[in-house]
């Protein structure tokens, strides 16, 4: 009796407990991490016993209240022992109660991150085991389809809005119909640059004759522009800066650069940057063979989608009053063909070339004179995207994008007939899968056919911009199909950190041929260095990587180092690309839907979705080793910049949040009791936050639409914080101190704000920042 008394007594007295907290702060100056470890008795001795447990423990000589009331006659005692007896038993009932509904619900996959761990078992819709799903779709993924799908949508003249382009779009519609897929259009009206109906653009190079080229950029700024000639290379910022370094004044001189490397629109903002006064771009036969006399199409607005309706959609009935995209250049751009441009660079003086630029010509000087005009007519097009639907079985709410570009200057074989002949073929394997396989994805998959992608991506981008609130919750990925077969030599990925993973796989387990799967052919040493590349704003995945923060991938067959020579041109034929992939279009066009469709299929299979958090780790640490190195450059070589009180500290340690985020929720999976359906969803949800909370909210989608701070560009992305130090330490007058502190500050937070809603609930954040 004295025994129970006593153990009665320690239940309702109780007995302080120790515990400990860490601090992971990650160490960016340094190898080493800190670690802080912290005991409730140190505490207490640090704030002379007034602590939570010195306030607990303050009358330990006391009996208690509750004690002194109960009192120790055997009827308290037996009143106590009954008690407890009865919690015991509820307990135990309520477990058996869970244990026996865990055992009717459907499961769950056990990682997100391992593909190895993950058994391929059923859930809720009956699944299909992996292994079946992908021997499906190399069977339903034919070469004889694909050959008789690229006869059918070819066409010669599909220029965006045309009657061309109307009736392509009606074919694809009239498939995904025939395939039992749920469809839809979307019309837009959109404003683009086209040549003078009437008139034309000119240049006049010295005293010579008069050249009116057929080309055009879309969107250049009209009028006309006299200047001495500056042969520029390509036009890209590594270029002017050698110019630069040379003490060339480039003020109001017209820029000639190559046609590569960069997009159109890079290479004028650039020049506009040096305050140049006009730029022409021509194909060098170094990198293109399509004769002299071939014209180059292409645009210049530094953005993407309708740059007269930016950050919202261009329907009909909207009010928006006149507004333009900061990204539309205020200078002219034109293009030439080779003839004209090698005619110019021939009568250049002035200035040998630098060391490295492979051409024995003059950079040109003050009489190498030319004048250049540009008459662009502004017009509204009226253009429809196309889309069908294959809705999943469990989450239909939530989608992969798969989508291709349908317009095309010319013929554009591999610009986008291509692209829309694997978009098709993969609607009908799949609905195929779905109808006749008993395939059941969980998730849906929208197929997407867009238009005016010529124009910079405004079909896709104006879709984007007109229902940004409803995908961005829903749309979990984009699969582009531009442009994926352009040479057979070589095989490049663009895409998310997020997706990383989920392209090894699929480069492991899609076969190039019999033997080689992609990786063995292509990445067989470091598949990262030899088939990662970035992605470029030029891509139709990029709006939605760096506007929308919804994961993006792009790739191609191409040729290894060299371009396809004819996109922009109206040689784009179907004879010019099997002359590059020695006749193995359709093959080729085969595998890459095959990569596609794996990445679409994983993604709509799985029950957890295979995005590798982790991945963007080694990217935000890259760049804050970076910030860190040059803000110390600065205090120390322009403290009046700088002060001291600046502190790296905090980016820091945000960056140590969204590490120790990241880690909690790979943790969260391995470890949770993974199964029911909703649990999966919530973790779902968790990661699919994770690239839009990368979107800066401090920034105007119409100033800077690519609202990314990794991958985007802007005045607000990591890689400009660390631009803008450069010009702080050299003392640019161009570098303001005030406004690189506020865009630090912003940055900081963004990053730290991903990593709170990466980590779930509002009592599970690090508040250590």
């Amino acid at each position: 009796m004295d025994q129970a008394r006593s153990t009665i007594s320690k239940i309702f007295n109780g007995e302080p407990h120790s515990y400990t907290r860490f601090n992971l702060t990650q160490n960016m100056e340094g190898d080493n991490s800190q670690v802080e470890m912290k005991l409730s008795s140190e505490i207490d001795e640090e704030t002379g016993g007034n602590g939570v447990g010195g306030r607990l423990n303050h009358n330990s000589n006391r009996t208690p209240y509750v004690a002194q009331k109960l009192g120790r006659t055997p009827k308290n005692l037996c009143f106590i022992a009954a008690t407890i007896f009865l919690i015991f038993i509820i307990g135990y009932l309520i477990g058996y109660l869970v244990h026996r509904n865990k055992d009717l619900a459907p499961t769950c996959a056990p990682s997100a991150f391992r593909y190895e761990d993950i058994p391929h078992e059923t859930g809720a819709a009956p699944l299909m085991d992996w292994d079946d799903v992908k021997k499906l779709l190399a069977q339903k993924l034919t070469t004889s389809s694909m050959d008789a799908v690229l006869g059918q949508l070819s066409s010669s003249n599909h220029r965006a809005g045309s009657p061309g382009d109307e009736d392509l779009g009606n074919k694809v519609l009239k498939k995904f119909k025939e395939y039992g897929m749920k469809t839809w259009t979307d019309e837009h009206f959109v404003k683009v640059q086209d040549p003078p109906a009437s008139g034309y653009n000119r240049i006049v190079f010295k005293n010579g004759s008069e050249e009116r080229p057929t080309g055009f950029l879309s969107y250049s700024a009209s009028g006309t522009a006299r200047g001495a000639v500056l042969y520029a290379r390509y036009g890209e910022e590594k270029d002017l800066k050698q110019l630069k370094d040379m003490n060339i004044d480039m003020n109001g001189r017209v820029m000639l650069v190559r046609a590569g490397r960069i997009s159109f629109a890079e290479k004028v903002a650039n020049a506009a940057k040096v305050n140049a006064s006009a730029v022409l771009i021509y194909p060098d036969p170094a990198d293109y063979s399509i004769g002299e006399s071939s014209p180059l199409f292409g645009h210049v607005h530094m953005g993407s989608g309708d740059p007269y309706t930016p950050g919202f959609p261009s329907f009909n009935h909207t009010q928006f009053p006149p507004v333009q995209s900061s990204g539309l250049p205020n200078i002219l751009a034109q293009t030439i063909t080779t003839g004209m441009g090698l005619n110019i660079l021939r009568q250049l003086g002035g200035r040998a070339q630098p060391d490295g630029w492979e051409s024995i010509n003059r950079l040109g000087d003050e009489s190498d004179v030319i004048t250049v005009e540009v008459n662009n007519v502004l017009t509204e097009k009226r253009i429809n995207n196309v889309f069908g639907v294959i809705k999943g079985f469990v989450d239909a709410d939530r989608y992969v994008v798969i989508g291709a570009q349908r317009d095309a200057w010319g013929p554009g074989f591999a610009a986008s007939t291509v692209g829309t002949s694997v978009l098709v073929e993969l609607a009908r394997s799949i609905s195929d899968m779905v109808e006749n396989d008993g395939f059941k994805p969980r998730r849906s998959i929208v197929f997407a056919s867009w238009s005016a992608g010529e124009y910079g991506s405004v079909g896709a981008t104006e879709w984007l911009e007109g229902y940004l609130s409803s995908l961005s919750m829903k749309a979990f990925t984009y699969i582009n199909l531009d442009g994926i077969v352009t040479g057979q030599n070589g095989f490049k990925v663009a895409a998310s950190p997020l997706l990383h993973s989920l392209v090894q796989n699929a480069l492991k387990e899609v076969n190039y041929d019999k033997d080689k799967s992609l990786l063995s052919q292509f990445g067989k040493n470091n598949w990262e260095s030899t088939i990662l590349e970035p992605l470029r704003m030029d891509s139709a995945a990029y709006p939605f990587l760096a506007f929308s923060g919804i994961p993006s991938v792009a790739f191609r067959f191409n040729s290894g180092s060299s371009d396809y020579p004819y996109f922009g041109t109206t040689l784009d034929t179907q004879q010019n690309l099997n002359s590059i992939t020695a006749s193995q279009v359709p093959q080729l066009a085969v595998r890459a839907g095959q990569f596609a469709g794996h990445i679409a299929l994983r993604l709509v299979h799985d029950h957890l979705l295979q995005m590798d958090l982790k991945k963007y780790n080694q990217l935000i640490r890259s760049h804050v080793v970076q910030i860190n190195t040059r803000v110390k450059n600065v205090q120390r070589l322009q403290p009046q910049l700088l002060p001291k009180a600046l502190t790296v500290r905090w980016l820091i340690m945000a960056s140590g949040s969204y590490s120790r985020a990241s880690s909690a929720l790979a943790a969260d999976i391995q470890n949770s009791d993974l199964e029911d359906i909703e649990m999966c969803r919530v973790i779902n949800d968790r990661i699919m936050t994770v690239e839009r909370n990368f979107l800066s909210p401090y920034v105007s989608p119409r100033d800077s639409p690519f609202r990314h701070i990794l991958l985007g560009s802007g005045p607000h992305t990591l890689k400009a914080l660390t631009s803008h130090l450069d010009s702080l330490k050299t003392a640019n007058p161009d570098a303001d101190a005030k406004l690189f502190r506020k865009q630090f500050a912003q940055a900081t937070w963004t990053i730290q704000t991903c990593a709170n809603s990466l980590a779930g609930d509002i009592w599970s954040l690090d508040n250590e920042i």
